[in-house]
């Protein structure tokens, strides 16, 4: 059920000049962002809601969302086309992960009351080997059941599956360092 169509597209910014480059991909973009919608404190819920709404206004009605955040650069269409196949409709949310280098139960610790560092997740595993997988959320893909949305925050999630991806498309830029590194591997395994 492969399902993509500029009509079904809804790029969201408050930016032209942003507007303007998706435009001359072939995107329709139908309105303009709220500045509103737009601070640095907006989630991205709201932002999903206002866009689900706008079309709601319009008669167009989606069972779900698939939020694709610009931040990472390195999904393939094959990877949507998985996510996208992997949906049912009793999900909240199918997100896409990595295996996370920092597992809590190894590395990852807190500072307890006393100002000491404590594990994250108490264990007796002596080699990283031995943990239990842990999947980070790599920020590339997000198809999100929007009954699901209008009810919950992501947080109150609680029927979430994971799609897993390599490292290599799970980059997610943030930083300067997060570019610098994003480029290298773009050069070097010719993504």
């Amino acid at each position: 059920k492969e399902v993509f169509g500029n009509k079904d597209i809804c790029f969201s910014s408050d930016s032209q000049e942003y507007i303007n480059i998706a435009e001359k991909t072939g995107i329709k973009v139908p309105f303009i962002r709220a500045l509103s919608l737009a601070t640095d404190s907006t989630s991205t819920r709201e932002v999903i809601l206002n866009c689900v709404a706008f079309y709601e206004q319009k008669n167009i009605f989606y069972d779900a969302v698939l939020l694709l955040q610009v931040t990472s650069p390195f999904r393939t269409k094959k990877h949507l086309n998985e996510v996208i196949n992997l949906y049912k409709k009793e999900y909240d949310m199918i997100v896409s992960v990595k295996e996370t280098d920092s597992n809590p139960y190894y590395v990852l610790a807190e500072e307890n009351d006393a100002g000491y560092l404590e594990k994250s997740k108490k264990s007796n595993f002596t080699r990283r080997q031995d943990c239990p997988s842990v999947w980070e959320y790599n920020g590339s893909i997000y198809l999100i059941n929007i009954n699901s949305l209008k009810n919950k925050d992501f947080s109150e999630f609680d029927k979430v599956k994971k799609y897993v991806m390599e490292s290599k498309y799970s980059i997610d830029i943030d930083s300067q360092l997060d570019f610098d590194y994003a480029e290298f591997i773009q050069k070097k395994l010719l993504l």
